[in-house]
């Protein structure tokens, strides 16, 4: 027996995922770093909201000002 609706959800746009962000291409690498005790604990209180998104922009932010330069080749 299948599960469902035939034919679908018909309002299905409406509970459709959106990205909170516009990046060009998904965030689907993984990035560690360490940070004092007293940062882990203002996140995980939730002190600080969307920290990841923060983190992405500060980083970005960060490559605007300063673009990676390419390797010389000889």
């Amino acid at each position: 027996m299948k599960s469902g609706r035939p034919g679908g959800n018909p309002d299905l746009e409406k509970y459709h995922f959106k990205p909170k962000y516009d990046w060009d291409q998904p965030c689907s690498e993984k990035v560690s770093f360490r940070v004092p005790l007293f940062l882990k604990t203002a996140i995980k209180e939730g002190k600080i909201k969307d920290w990841q998104e923060i983190c992405r922009q500060a980083i970005a932010a960060e490559l605007e000002k300063n673009p990676p330069q390419e390797e010389q080749k000889n």
